[in-house]
């Protein structure tokens, strides 16, 4: 029995509480994909948890307890891994990343990433974040100007690509500027094509392409010959740039370190002995583009539904940023943008209530009984976040929107109940998202920007805007006008 098995009457998942289904289907009909994660919510609060639902014949139990969530994630990759379907659709995709890869292979791949993404590495990286930044502002005044509708997801998306990049990578696409960027198009279309085909009852797409289906394939060839042109230009500077200082360095001094994560795996990989192969490179950087991209410009639209309707708070958060920016259009600092906690909590509210990812799917590596239920290894576990965070117990009013709840200058008097390890957004444990401290500052960079240059107003009806999973819960649109100010 594992640390997180409490003492109870044992059960078989054919014990627990389930939704009616349909011989052969089971409950396939009932989730549709874009709004399946409500359906789950809704069950959970109906059947109460754990219970069972099938895709198909495949029983996957759903869960919503903080410390169990904790206690699993805790003990991976050793005694639980993701949900295998995903690695597997991952692997056909060339893929296979830190995000989804199992076993001995993570940790190594996972002290490259950590290194690249570090406080210190983000922190000399600063400037061209800013940079960046002012022209995603360049853009926003040139819509504002013109009287345009901005498609605000779209941008954030451009945004974050840019970023990542050039962060990852040493190259800046420069999508905010490009109007049409054939790779910010293609890299759309993976996440969507992931949640199809880790959700179908079979691999269908071994043995009939639909036009879906042809067109992602051509995109993802497309797709991998810029990864690989982006690693021979990377291995080419790194060659030259080797020659020079070997003519530059004295001897016994130590050439400089790798400059970017993609310098940093080819340098591994390249190593004698290093059993990495240039398709773990590629996978990775993949991974590194779609991630940076999808999570952070999605967190920060859906905190845009909440300043575009709350013109008072829109105004406290302009009045924030103003007075930290000091008159500088864009953060002029790191120092500076520690100060935004603001910032960065209206992006965490609104991801309480709209959670980017609204629960999380893992697997035994072997037989465990977790709250007297017995698990054969391989069964399938959905982890629900968001009944947790809609807790009264754990958030006070969980049902309003309150970005105070999140800033250390509000007494718990206060703030009220106030429960962190309810917020999963970024995972736990040893697989904790390397790149929430990226997020989080693209986050007070973008919204700090935004505030304290223009007004902006949601261009449609908030009841109009609903959550679309496409893996991750991204709103259905959030269109934006904007003013100087």
């Amino acid at each position: 029995m594992n640390a997180a098995s409490v003492e109870a009457p044992l059960r078989e998942i054919d014990d627990l509480p389930s939704p009616r289904g349909l011989p052969l289907l089971g409950n396939l009909h009932q989730l549709p994909p874009a709004t399946h994660h409500l359906t789950l919510e809704r069950w959970a609060a109906e059947l109460g948890t754990p219970y069972v639902f099938r895709f198909a014949t495949t029983p996957v139990t759903v869960w919503n307890d903080i410390e169990l969530s904790h206690a699993v994630m805790r003990e991976r990759p050793h005694r639980y891994r993701r949900y295998a379907p995903i690695e597997n659709v991952l692997k056909e995709f060339g893929c296979n990343g830190l995000f989804s890869i199992e076993g001995a292979a993570w940790e190594p791949q996972r002290r490259l990433v950590m290194q690249a993404l570090s406080i210190p590495h983000i922190k000399a990286f600063y400037p061209t974040l800013a940079t960046i930044t002012e022209r995603l502002r360049r853009r926003w005044e040139a819509a504002a100007r013109a009287g345009r509708v901005v498609d605000m997801t779209e941008d954030l998306k451009r945004f974050t690509v840019d970023a990542t990049s050039a962060l990852a990578f040493g190259e800046d696409p420069n999508t905010l500027e490009n109007e049409r960027v054939l790779i910010q198009e293609q890299l759309a279309m993976l996440l969507p094509m992931l949640m199809t085909r880790v959700n179908a009852p079979f691999a269908y797409w071994h043995y009939v392409k639909f036009p879906r289906d042809r067109k992602f394939d051509e995109a993802m060839i497309d797709v991998h010959r810029h990864i690989r042109e982006l690693m021979a230009r990377a291995r080419v500077r790194m060659r030259d740039e080797a020659a020079v200082e070997a003519c530059e360095t004295p001897l016994g001094e130590t050439a400089r370190a790798p400059r970017n994560l993609l310098e940093a795996m080819l340098t591994l990989r390249d190593a004698p002995g290093s059993g990495i192969t240039d398709d773990e490179v590629a996978a990775n950087v993949l991974t590194m583009l779609v991630a940076g991209e999808e999570t952070t410009a999605t967190s920060i639209a859906w905190a845009l539904l909440f300043l575009g309707t709350d013109d008072a708070l829109q105004a406290r958060v302009a009045a924030h940023a103003r007075r930290v920016l000091d008159g500088s259009a864009v953060c002029p600092s790191y120092a500076a943008m520690r100060e935004l906690d603001l910032c960065e909590a209206v992006c965490t509210e609104a991801s309480r209530l709209h959670p980017v990812a609204p629960y999380l799917s893992f697997e035994p590596l072997e037989d465990v009984r977790l709250q007297g239920v017995r698990l054969p290894a391989g069964t399938k576990m959905f982890m629900l976040h968001r009944p947790a965070m809609m807790d009264p117990n754990n958030y006070a009013n969980p049902e309003s929107y309150n970005p105070g709840r999140w800033l250390h200058a509000s007494a718990a008097s206060e703030r009220g109940a106030h429960e962190p390890r309810a917020y999963l957004q970024f995972g736990a444990g040893p697989r904790v998202c390397p790149g929430r401290h990226l997020a989080a500052v693209e986050m007070r960079l973008v919204v700090s920007m935004l505030t304290a240059n223009f007004t902006a107003q949601l261009a449609t009806n908030p009841a109009d805007i609903h959550e679309v999973c496409t893996f991750t819960a991204v709103p259905s649109e959030m269109p934006m006008r904007l003013a100087l100010r």
